[in-house]
């Protein structure tokens, strides 16, 4: 695993070398071909029923598989014109090879390597994608054999970053501290996803942020009693669109935003090149954002407001409630920082730079079975800050803290990753 940080220590430091002092520009994705059928997109839905639907992966941990796919398809679609950055792997692909085979064969060989009891269901996706493709036997099998090859690169690289590690962790205990939440008491999750190799990032803790207000602040009064008023069950403080909020925002997020990122690709009328493009950046940078963001969880192991709140927040100034019930059920794992602050956060980032702040972007929930429609992407982060508030998961500081640790990861995420090419002169 410690080589393996070194390695992608050292592709971010020469990539900053190489960017120098040049000024960091709007990041704007290329004139996108007429709408049609993507495969890029496709194949992020079958992902998401492959890791979630049927792998049954957590929320935050979901992301990594995501990460990996998305990687692996970006560079072997990219090693056609090579117009960016190669994350891992470029190759020069035989002439007439199929870039939508490449596609389809890269993320087909990363999900049969992590998911290898689908490899059935997988495999019948994968012959029925092939087959729609329109091109001779020889081009197919050409693009086939870069995107093989652009996954063994990547699944190469990845191999000992610390997935799915076992990783003790016994919160302390007393005022201030995690314990399991009702109603499940679930043990704590994926302790393992804040030691993992970033991808972005030189280290799972470089962007750690300052941590949990003391019991003692006025901050924390503040917060806890925000959070007690506006997330209870059966609160009358919080208004009947603040629930529809709080409760839209609970479904599993690798699930949401896979279907909001298909969305977008296909609002903006993206091809198979520039899909796997923003889906590499997205994916890539919610990754590295809650790679940090359980960093932080596990090393602060701040109480949920369940906790906190039947113990009166460890505070005399403050009220204890022992029958206070969120929302939603709490997600199990430390409070601070929120998860879903510092998803959001680099989620909504790098579609700024994509696509403008001003872009409208669609988000559907299967758990309100609504739609949200933002107009700016800051209209859409803040839904996502106060919808933790809602739901009885988080204290205001927590989402805030979060919302910083994701713009971090990616700003440096833009600077450093999947940048244009430098002109070939030679």
């Amino acid at each position: 695993m410690e080589k393996l940080r070194k390695r992608v220590s050292r592709v971010l430091s020469v990539r900053r070398m190489a960017l120098g002092l040049a000024a960091v520009l709007f990041i704007a994705l290329p004139g996108a071909t007429q709408a049609r059928a993507n495969v890029v997109s496709d194949w992020n839905a079958i992902a998401a029923t492959t890791i979630v639907t049927n792998a049954h992966q957590p929320p935050a941990a979901s992301v990594i598989w995501f990460a990996y796919m998305h990687l692996a398809v970006y560079d072997a679609v990219n090693s056609f014109d090579q117009r960016y950055q190669p994350y891992i792997f470029t190759t020069v692909p035989a002439a007439g090879a199929s870039e939508d085979a490449a596609a389809i064969a890269a993320a087909h060989r990363v999900l049969v390597n992590y998911f290898p009891t689908q490899q059935a269901s997988l495999d019948t996706q994968f012959s029925s994608s092939i087959g729609s493709i329109s091109d001779t036997p020889a081009n197919i099998a050409a693009g086939e054999a870069v995107g093989e090859a652009a996954a063994q690169a990547l699944i190469g690289a990845r191999t000992g970053d610390g997935l799915l590690a076992n990783v003790p962790y016994t919160p302390p205990i007393g005022p201030g501290f995690w314990k399991p939440t009702p109603p499940a008491f679930a043990p704590p999750q994926a302790p393992w996803l804040g030691q993992m190799v970033p991808f972005t990032m030189t280290s799972a803790d470089q962007f750690l942020p300052g941590g949990p207000d003391s019991l003692g602040s006025k901050n924390w009064i503040s917060d806890y009693n925000e959070v007690m008023a506006l997330g209870s069950l059966t609160s009358t403080a919080r208004t009947a669109k603040q629930t529809e909020i709080g409760l839209f925002w609970t479904e599993h997020t690798g699930q949401q935003y896979a279907r909001a990122f298909q969305a977008l690709a296909a609002q903006e009328e993206l091809n198979t090149a520039d899909t796997a493009r923003m889906m590499a950046m997205l994916w890539t940078g919610e990754a590295d954002a809650l790679i940090g963001c359980f960093n932080a969880k596990y090393s602060f192991s701040f109480w949920r407001p369940v906790t906190a709140i039947e113990a009166g927040g460890g505070n005399p100034l403050l009220t204890a409630d022992p029958t206070w019930t969120p929302l939603s059920a709490t997600p199990p794992h430390p409070e601070y920082p929120s998860a879903h602050g510092c998803a959001t956060s680099a989620v909504t980032s790098i579609v700024a730079a994509l696509f403008g702040k001003n872009v409208s972007v669609t988000v559907t929930s299967l758990v309100t079975n609504t739609t949200h429609t933002f107009s700016r992407t800051d209209d859409w982060m803040n839904e996502v800050s106060n919808a933790r508030i809602y739901a009885g998961f988080h204290y205001r500081h927590s989402v805030n803290d979060g919302r910083v640790l994701g713009r971090k990861v990616a700003k440096q995420l833009l600077k450093g990753f999947f940048r244009k090419s430098k002109p070939n002169h030679d």
